[in-house]
């Protein structure tokens, strides 16, 4: 699979249901040696009617992505968003 297909596909949280962002506006972490993709780094965009937002950001081990469909890719995360 090509970078440029998962681009524009949400991310989607298969144990709360919540939608996390979308692949463009997240990172990918790749290791430097081998080319292999180690985590997805999104950024947490939480804030009052949009005025304040946080600049923290969730990374989420590779390991962790479930299924990548034709419009969505489901991670299990259990941790706290």
């Amino acid at each position: 699979m090509y970078l440029s297909e998962i681009a524009g596909k949400e991310i989607v949280n298969l144990v709360t249901g919540e939608r996390l962002g979308v692949v463009g506006e997240c990172d990918i972490i790749i290791d430097e040696t081998d080319g292999s993709i180690l985590a997805l780094s999104i950024p947490r965009e939480r804030g009052f009617l949009g005025l304040r937002k946080d600049k923290e950001v969730l990374e989420v081990p590779w390991r962790n992505v479930r299924k990548i469909g034709n419009d969505m890719i489901i991670i299990e995360y259990e941790g706290i968003y």
